[in-house]
C-alpha cells in the first residue's frame, strides 16, 4: 500500500521501523530498535528488570551500549557497586559496547562519535538527554529502566507517535551567538512544557550553518521544553560528521514539504544575543546584558550539552593569557577522553592551568549535584549543563545559571555573569 499523506522526518523513522507505509501522530506503534543506551544510574535498574523478567540474552551485543559516565570514577563505594554491576553484565553478556573509564566519556557525546548512532536510526536511553542523537537525524528518546530492560531483551518498544513542532531559524548568528543561545532564547519563548510529547524539528537558514556541535546542543535541550525529541534533517554538514564514524548502512529520511505540524515558529537569529537562563528553570532565558551584575562562586565547563572540543577551544579563546576571579572556582570537564588527549595536544590545558582552572576526568558529576563541583548554600554557579532546578547542583539554597561556554569563561574571568566582549575587550 503507497503511502497516503506527507509525513515529517520523525514520522517517516518510527514507520520505518515499525514496518509501516506511515503512521499519524498519536498512532501506537511497535518499533525496532537499533541501539539501546544505560549508564551507571539507570542502568543497574534495568538489568534488574531484564533477570526478573526471566531473560537470558540481549538482543543483540552489537546493539546494547553500557557507559559509566554519572559518577565515575567512582566517587563512594555506592557508586562503585553500581559500575561493578554494569561491568558484570556487559561481560556475562559479551556486549561490544561497554565504555570504561579511560576508554569513554559522558554517553551523549562519546555515541556519536564513536559513529554508534546513524542518521534514520530509533534510539532509546534510560537518560532524559538521550535525544542528543536527533542532531545526526535520527529519532531518539528517553525512556525508563523498565523499558531499558525491555528493549534489551526483544530490541523492540512500543511510542506513540508524537506531533511535530517546527522552528526556523534565519539570519546570521551574531558574535559569541552559538547551538547553546539558540536553545536557550527558545525554551525561553516556547516555555518548559511548550513542547510537551512533542518532536522539536529545528530547520532553516541559521541551522543549515550551524555545526554538528550546536546542533548536538539544541537537541540535547530539547527535554527541557518538554519535548519527546529534537531533530535536524541530515545534510552535508551531517554526512561530513559521519562520513569518517559510521561502520553500518544507515538511511538519510527528510521531512515531506507539506508536512503538517502541530505549529511553527519563526525566530530571526540576527535578533538574538548571548543568553542566560536564571534559577530554577531553564525557561527563565534572557539577554546576558540584561541579567545584570551577578556574583558568581563557580563556573562549571563540560556535561552532554556543551563538553566538545569546539567549547573547550571557544572557552580557551577568552582565557588565554587571563586569570579567572581570585574568588571563584573553574572547573572544565572535557566530555570523553578523545576530546580530553586532543584539547592537550592542542595547548588548551595550559591555558586553563595558567588561567586558575582546574580539570576533570570525563563525567556528568557536576551537573546533577553528584560530585566533582558541588555547590554550599548560597553560592552560585554558572554552568554549560542543561538544567537549573533548585538543588540540581547542591543546597537547596544554592542557584545555577545556564549559558554558552563563551559566556562561562568571560564570566569566569569578571567574577560575575558578563558577555564575552566585555572580556575580549582590549585592555579588558
Amino acid at each position: 500500500m503507497a503511502r497516503t499523506h506527507p509525513m515529517t522526518i520523525t514520522e517517516k523513522i518510527l514507520a520505518s521501523h515499525a514496518g509501516k507505509k506511515e503512521v499519524f501522530p498519536g498512532e501506537l506503534v511497535e518499533a525496532r530498535v537499533d541501539l539501546a543506551l544505560g549508564n551507571d544510574i539507570t542502568a543497574p535498574l534495568a538489568i534488574q528488570a531484564f533477570e526478573e523478567m526471566g531473560a537470558k540474552k540481549v538482543f543483540h551485543r552489537d546493539r546494547v551500549v553500557l557507559v559509566p559516565d554519572h559518577f565515575t570514577p567512582a566517587k563512594d563505594i555506592l557508586s562503585a557497586e553500581q559500575c561493578k554491576v554494569l561491568r558484570n553484565f556487559a561481560k556475562a553478556h559479551h556486549l561490544t559496547h561497554y565504555f570504561e573509564i579511560g576508554r569513554g566519556g559522558i554517553e551523549h557525546v562519546l555515541l556519536p562519535d564513536k559513529g554508534l548512532v546513524l542518521p534514520g536510526d530509533v534510539v532509546i536511553g534510560a537518560d532524559s538527554h538521550t535525544c542528543t542523537y536527533g542532531a545526526l537525524g535520527a529519532f531518539s528518546t528517553g525512556v525508563g529502566s523498565t523499558d531499558l530492560a525491555a528493549v534489551m531483551a526483544t530490541g523492540r518498544l512500543w511510542f506513540k507517535v508524537p506531533e511535530s513542532i517546527k522552528f526556523i531559524f534565519y539570519g546570521k548568528l551574531n558574535p559569541w551567538v552559538s547551538g547553546k543561545d539558540l536553545i536557550l532564547y527558545t525554551i525561553g519563548q516556547i516555555g518548559v512544557d511548550g513542547a510537551l510529547y512533542q518532536a522539536m524539528e529545528f530547520c532553516g537558514e541559521t541551522i543549515r550553518a550551524l555545526p554538528m556541535e550546536g546542533r548536538f546542543t539544541m537537541a540535547n535541550m530539547a527535554i527541557e521544553a518538554g519535548g519527546k525529541s529534537g531533530i535536524f534533517d541530515p545534510d552535508r554538514i551531517t554526512l561530513h560528521y559521519i562520513k569518517k564514524r559510521a561502520k553500518r548502512p544507515y538511511k538519510l529520511y527528510y521531512s515531506d514539504p507539506d508536512a503538517k505540524y502541530r505549529e511553527v515558529y519563526e525566530y530571526d537569529a540576527s535578533k538574538i544575543n548571548p543568553q542566560v537562563s536564571l534559577p530554577h528553570i531553564p525557561s527563565n532565558a534572557k539577554d546576558v546584558r540584561k541579567v545584570g551584575k551577578i556574583e558568581i562562586d563557580q563556573v562549571v565547563i563540560g556535561s552532554c550539552t556543551n563538553g566538545r572540543l569546539e567549547d573547550l577551544r571557544v572557552a580557551a579563546k577568552i582565557l588565554k593569557g587571563k586569570k579567572i576571579a581570585p574568588s571563584l572556582r573553574l572547573i572544565i570537564i572535557p566530555a570523553t577522553q578523545e576530546i580530553y588527549r586532543q584539547a592537550l595536544k592542542e595547548g588548551l590545558f595550559e591555558i586553563f592551568l595558567s588561567a586558575g582552572a582546574v580539570i576533570s576526568p570525563p563525567t556528568c558529576g557536576p551537573c546533577l549535584g553528584g560530585y566533582m563541583g558541588v555547590l554550599a548554600e548560597g553560592e552560585r554557579s554558572l554552568a554549560t549543563t542543561n538544567r537549573n532546578f533548585r538543588g540540581r547542583m547542591g543546597h537547596a539554597q544554592s542557584e545555577v545559571y545556564l549559558a554558552s561556554p563563551a559566556v562561562a569563561a568571560a564570566s569566569a574571568v569578571k567574577g560575575r555573569i558578563c558577555h564575552p566582549e566585555e572580556v575580549m575587550k582590549k585592555g579588558a
